[in-house]
């Protein structure tokens, strides 16, 4: 039987001809990632465990983005502890406030992560780089220092599902509306340790923003990881970042996945999904009335340049409405100054947006955005648990940009053709 591209990346990364699902393995590690919220855990384990050096100072990754700009003297705290530590291991990849950007959005950005790699993150959305047709999954804190210290994870092989893609996507609809329909469709449980493996000609019709979102919230299907095939995309998106050789891995024809799924672009509606779980979907035309206080258009799921636009397109000319704050983060400085240049920023505070600098803020319920008691936001993150925002009795529905500034416009959870 032979394998899917999950398991060949972890085979070359266990120096092992093949793989099996169920098997426990040792890999080598080609980045290890920790933010403001995990890494400080993570130093205390390297400390105790009597570390007194990294694997390699260039394969790890520390990005401040959580808490960043510090909201308060805990958020500072951990922030100054990873400075210290990245200062004293000469850290390469250490991303402060003013050269930083939500980590998830920054590392790929960058050249950080590349095809083929096998990448840990202390942090679950880590699977996003999979839209690059590489490993990448989150771990706990006391894998990251393991990780830090050794240059080795160890892993169950994940059994597979294939999701096979064809046809394109309509007007205003995008890879934020795909994976909350598929969501929607298996349950946030559907793939549970499973490998998400996203194969078939529609994938050609996605942009990498749209992949990069989708496979971002695999980790909400239960995913160990969600990943792409490779196509001429992907490699000229990293053309002029990653200036180091990668490999590519396609699935052999007779990998073996538990289940295929065929999702014709085409049918897919603008989703929104209901508090408080991403499967509790709906597409918009079943939404009714739903009067909102807040929106939200950033996050590592939809904080890039191409959400950015979209959010433009539909906001230029128009007011947010009298009673809704809507607040807009782009995800990284270059993506900030990128709508700054081209004008999207002058578009999103004309419409009486609030700009924030890059940062996690309001996803977590940091800061930048918290819901009081009752209140209701439209946001383009990716949980919407109970008090993930803020007050246990907010709720938040997760959304693409389209329908988030569409949204933000009407005062209610609104389709683009309302405003438009």
């Amino acid at each position: 039987m032979g394998m899917t591209m999950t398991q060949k990346i972890l085979a070359a990364h266990a120096g092992l001809s093949e793989v099996k699902a169920g098997q426990l393995i040792n890999c080598k590690l080609d980045m290890v990632l920790g933010n403001d919220v995990t890494t400080p855990v993570a130093i205390n384990e390297f400390d105790k465990e009597g570390f007194k050096s990294v694997f390699d100072n260039s394969k790890i990754s520390i990005v401040l983005d959580h808490f960043t700009p510090n909201k308060d003297i805990k958020a500072a705290t951990l922030s100054k502890q990873c400075r210290e530590f990245s200062t004293k291991y000469d850290i390469k990849n250490f991303y402060d406030v003013g050269d930083m950007g939500i980590e998830h959005a920054l590392l790929p950005e960058k050249g950080i992560v590349a095809t083929g790699e096998c990448i840990i993150g202390a942090d679950s959305h880590t699977c996003t780089y999979g839209a690059l047709g590489a490993f990448s999954t989150g771990v706990g804190s006391t894998d990251m220092a393991a990780g830090m210290a050794t240059g080795m994870a160890w892993f169950k092989v994940p059994t597979a599902i294939k999701f096979n893609i064809t046809g394109k996507l309509n007007k205003w609809v995008s890879g934020k509306d795909v994976i909350l329909h598929i969501i929607g469709m298996i349950g946030v449980d559907g793939a549970l340790y499973k490998s998400m493996e996203f194969v078939g000609d529609g994938i050609s019709n996605l942009t990498m923003d749209d992949r990069f979102a989708m496979a971002n919230m695999a980790i909400e299907a239960g995913a160990k990881n969600g990943i792409f095939i490779v196509d001429e995309k992907t490699i000229a998106y990293q053309k002029d970042k990653v200036n180091r050789e990668y490999t590519i891995y396609n699935p052999d024809e007779d990998a073996e996945y538990e289940t295929t799924y065929d999702i014709d672009l085409s049918t897919i509606k603008s989703t929104v999904a209901f508090p408080h779980l991403p499967e509790n979907t709906k597409t918009i035309d079943e939404v009714g009335e739903v009067i909102i206080d807040q929106v939200v258009i950033g996050s590592c799921t939809n904080g890039r340049l191409e959400d950015l636009q979209v959010a433009a397109e539909i906001l230029k000319d128009k007011k947010v409405a009298k009673n809704v704050r809507c607040i807009v983060i782009p995800a990284t400085q270059k993506i900030y100054l990128e709508a700054m240049k081209t004008g999207l920023l002058e578009i999103f505070i004309n419409s009486g947006c609030s700009v924030s600098t890059p940062t996690c803020g309001p996803c977590l319920g940091g800061h930048m955005g918290i819901l009081a008691a009752g209140e209701r936001a439209v946001a383009t993150t990716n949980r919407n648990f109970v008090g993930r925002m803020g007050h246990p009795t907010s709720e938040v529905y997760l959304a693409s940009p389209a329908i988030a500034a569409a949204s933000a416009i009407t005062g209610k959870i609104s389709d683009v053709s309302e405003v438009m």
